[in-house]
């Protein structure tokens, strides 16, 4: 991996004993594991086995109790009353996880004989305790050296630290620090603001703060921007609307350069222009009744589907281009994008020229120019309005009517496209502030600097200010001889804006070293996109960590009706770890909540830099302090909680409800999903997994119990999806729709193409994934009850 090995801290193989049999051989694979140090204190850390006669002679776990403030949640007062419907978090039948903490009146104590009158034994008394005192001082002078007494962990301090931690994060530092960075965005290049961003970090006290560099292949504007041109008139536009004369293009505020589908096919194609609406299934089962949509081009509305999943029906179709455009009755009424330029990517996600390995020195590269066969190109919606000869503005009454082709006329249009790709390097930051006690456990904190270009001008600055200001507090604290639990990574990653390359490519740098050894991930992807509503996105094992929180009282200038905590597909960098590692992820957002109420996946269009008014939305920052305290909080916790706060019940009441509704054959899937839950429930009892009992608080209990939390939605990874959707079938296309996204596409499909060999191959999935799971929670169930039957 060359320089790229930097990208985590020195890793080593250990070979360990494991105490329990693990499943999923492919997730945990035996022998050697690679972790982040490799110190004496490592060593103590992971040593998984235990006495087992020891075990034998414990006492019943009944008859202890946890202390009260021990077992109150860190940093918390009560919990806020929050509308919870939507999602309906479990309650273990016992009680959620206890936090183990160590009892803080144990004492050991050690038999010791009475001294003799003795003078001559009194003197070897004194030489003895003598020579004990000069070996104390060497010994305690070593560890001094060795490991500084001041660093300490979460479970030796102030139960108020976490909100000692939250409280330096203010928002006017966080608005000094956006306006720094956006004014650095006038200046300097994608390589520039990445050094400048490491040695802030590394002024602040971070860690090892380094760049991750790969060589990836971009596809980016051409010397000329595209066109489309009315045949019947001759008329030649811009993507924005704008005619093609000089003139014209001098006098817009727009760059037509930047309106572009990233890794689209090049070239020209004249054809006749089909109105194919949102291009779903049924929307093509209609059209292609009374069309020919061979080498035709479709007027394709942005949202309620994956793009990338219905270019692949178009393609399947034969349509030979697609114009895409935003309706505007499909965006907030303050939104007025009419005649703004945008980009979308149609990569899935890496580069494209080393798909699903990183893009190092030596590595093998594919010519991958497009990534489809069609013609795309984003169009405005007032040249949607040329073209189909229709005003684009609202009536007096806000009645607001959808752009549509008219049925019986016929639009012939020639699209010409021109794209370079090229190989540049796109850079990640990477720093770290290293656990005491499981220094191999990440949590991972993702935010994205410079986009390049023109895109992203102030949302990357949002993103990079906020978790700036998250470090500058942990650091304060850190100084101070405090140290998180598990080791917190921070990355502000590269080339997101073209399919998160740089974190794709990070991941499969250190793919065998993260699927062991990440906990969670937490995405601070365009942090705020409105100032109305909070927005978070929570896998279905973390959503009631998140709705504990008890900060979601609004500020002043927003309003949040309720918690509205879903686990739904999120654009940005969280995505490797969600679908190629099923890593538990957060993401906490304000958006506006007409745009919550408006078609998903509107957010896959980027807009140019001045279209993003960061401080228009929030001028005092409130709102981005807001979410740095929110995300901070959630850090603190899975960083430095003994027991992961992950909850296994939820991930088998999302599962029965996401197998809600008229599916077919579905009742062999709601049989498992019942056995699934029965498992989840015993697995989180307290009489089934003795989570009270202080023999548990050993560091291989704990250990082995934080393994079984960390990997439970990895059994819901499917290998094949359709194009666009989640390979987690736990997270859901949007928040109408709460069943199995696989099993809605692939209905519809069956529905359409009179076939259910999609429709099978997706139940199977689906079916496959829980009878994995239901394996996985009864072999957890298996590791603890071995130990009662024992006893017994």
């Amino acid at each position: 991996m060359g320089e790229n090995q930097a990208s985590l801290p020195n890793t080593s193989l250990q070979d360990k004993k494991m105490a329990y049999q693990k499943v999923n051989a492919d997730q945990r694979a035996s022998g050697h594991s690679q972790y982040l140090d490799n110190d004496d204190l490592q060593a103590t850390a992971l040593d998984l086995e235990w006495d087992m006669e020891k075990e034998l002679e414990e006492p019943g776990f009944d008859q202890f109790q946890l202390d009260t403030a021990e077992n109150q949640n860190l940093g918390h007062s009560e919990t806020a009353d929050l509308n919870l419907d939507s999602i309906q978090p479990a309650t273990s039948p016992k009680g959620r996880f206890q936090r183990l903490q160590e009892e803080s009146d144990y004492v050991a104590h050690y038999a010791r004989s009475a001294p003799k009158s003795n003078r001559c034994h009194l003197l070897k008394i004194l030489c003895t305790a003598t020579i004990l005192f000069i070996f104390g001082i060497l010994i305690g002078y070593y560890a001094h050296t060795k490991c500084p007494s001041d660093v300490t962990s979460s479970g030796t301090i102030d139960p108020q630290l976490y909100q000692e931690i939250l409280k330096t994060i203010q928002a006017e530092d966080i608005k000094k620090s956006f306006r720094n960075l956006v004014e650095l965005y006038k200046n300097e290049d994608d390589m520039e603001i990445s050094k400048r961003i490491k040695t802030h970090w590394t002024s602040l006290g971070l860690e090892d703060v380094h760049f991750a560099n790969y060589s990836v292949l971009l596809n980016l504007p051409g010397p000329s921007p595209s066109t489309v041109t009315v045949s019947s008139s001759g008329q030649c536009f811009h993507p924005d609307g704008q005619p093609c004369s000089e003139e014209a293009r001098k006098d817009s505020s727009q760059d037509p350069l930047y309106s572009y589908a990233a890794y689209s096919a090049k070239g020209t194609l004249e054809a006749e222009v089909i109105d194919v609406s949102y291009g779903t299934a049924d929307d093509l089962k209609r059209i292609k009744k009374v069309k020919n949509t061979t080498n035709q081009i479709a007027l394709l509305k942005l949202g309620k589907l994956p793009l990338l999943y219905k270019i692949s029906l178009l393609e399947k179709a034969g349509f030979g281009g697609v114009l895409l455009y935003i309706d505007p009755c499909d965006l907030p009424k303050t939104a007025n994008l009419n005649y703004d330029n945008f980009m979308v990517t149609l990569n899935p996600g890496g580069d494209p020229s080393t798909p699903g390995y990183p893009s190092v020195d030596g590595s093998f590269r594919q010519n991958q120019s497009n990534l489809t066969s069609l013609l795309v190109q984003p169009i405005s919606a007032s040249l949607v309005a040329k073209l189909i000869s229709s005003p684009t503005t609202r009536s007096k009454r806000e009645v607001c009517s959808p752009l549509e082709l008219p049925y019986n006329e016929v639009r012939i249009v020639s699209m010409q496209i021109q794209t370079v790709t090229q190989f540049k390097t796109v850079t990640n930051v990477i720093g770290y502030i290293k656990g005491v006690v499981s220094p191999d456990r990440y949590i991972i904190v993702g935010s994205h600097h410079y986009a390049g270009y023109s895109y992203n001008g102030q949302e990357w600055a949002s993103s990079t200010a906020i978790i700036t200001a998250f470090i500058r507090a942990l650091m304060l604290r850190v100084k101070k001889g405090w140290r998180p639990d598990r080791t917190i990574v921070f990355c502000s990653w590269g080339g997101t804006t073209w399919g998160n390359i740089g974190s794709y490519e990070w991941g499969e740098d250190f793919k065998k070293v993260l699927q062991k050894n990440v906990v969670a991930y937490i995405s601070l992807h365009s942090p705020v996109r409105g100032n109305s509503s909070l927005h978070p996105v929570a896998s279905p094992s973390v959503q009631q960590l998140v709705v504990e929180k008890n900060k979601f009282n609004c500020t002043r200038r927003a309003q949040c009706p309720e918690t509205n905590v879903s686990s739904v597909q999120i654009q940005g960098d969280a995505d490797y770890f969600i679908n190629h590692l099923g890593v538990p992820t957060v993401q906490f957002a304000y958006e506006d909540i007409k745009a919550l109420e408006g078609p998903s996946f509107l957010s896959e269009a980027v807009f140019p830099k001045h279209e993003t008014k960061i401080e228009e939305m929030d001028p005092f920052f409130n709102l981005h302090e807001t979410i740095s305290k929110l995300s901070g909080e959630v850090i603190l916790q899975i960083a430095n909680e003994p027991v992961l706060p992950f909850n296994a019940l939820d991930i088998a009441l999302g599962v029965q409800n996401s197998l809600k509704g008229d599916h077919p054959n579905a009742q062999q899937l709601l049989a498992t999903a019942s056995r699934l839950r029965e498992s989840a429930e015993l697995f989180q009892s307290d009489e089934m997994r003795p989570a009270n009992d202080p023999k548990e608080r050993a560091p291989v209990r704990v250990r082995m119990l934080n393994d079984i939390l960390q990997d439970m939605e990895k059994s819901f990874l499917v290998q094949q999806v359709p194009p666009g959707f989640y390979r987690n079938i736990l997270y859901h296309t949007d928040e109408k729709t709460s069943q199995f996204s696989i099993l809605m596409e692939a209905w519809e499909h069956c529905k359409s193409l009179a076939s259910n060999e999609t429709l099978q191959e997706a139940l199977s999935d689906v079916l496959n994934s829980i009878n994995s799971a239901q394996v996985y929670f009864k072999a957890g169930l298996d590791v603890f009850e071995s130990i009662l039957v024992e006893k017994n």
